[in-house]
């Protein structure tokens, strides 16, 4: 009998290292980057929000171009969105300040372009969970 139950506790104790080890590994994959929200801005948006489409750093802006509002980076930062629903990824370069200040403290922290937000995701999507890598 004392064999049975000491052999019983090593299967208790092997199966109990396996669940923490596993615990600790996926915890380890769980603290990667930090998960935000995304949006984009157009011509046509900053027009009826303030009446001109001129970015924060002087330039027009050009829905075409690669580029996002950030008020956590420099302008002329590049960084890495990744779509977090389908992967996909997308370089841009911080050239405006935004979002606005009330959806910014609601968790959204970048507005891409037209360009690069329709190149990760559908436009009607509207708002997507994404994370940033700087380059």
């Amino acid at each position: 009998m004392k064999d049975l139950r000491r052999k019983w506790n090593l299967w208790v104790l092997r199966l109990l290292a396996i669940t923490l080890v596993m615990a600790f590994y996926f915890a380890s994959q769980a603290i990667g980057a930090p998960i935000y929200t995304a949006s984009y801005y157009t011509v046509n948006s900053c027009m009826k929000e303030s009446g001109q489409a001129i970015m924060a750093n002087g330039r027009k802006l050009d829905d075409s171009k690669f580029t996002c509002a950030s008020w956590d980076h420099k302008f002329g930062k590049k960084l890495r969105i990744t779509n977090l629903a389908n992967g996909k990824s997308v370089v841009v370069e911080v050239t405006d300040h935004g979002p606005a200040r009330r959806l910014y403290r609601r968790g959204r922290i970048i507005d891409l372009s037209r360009a690069a937000f329709s190149a990760i995701a559908d436009l009607k999507q509207g708002i997507i969970q994404i994370e940033i890598t700087n380059l």
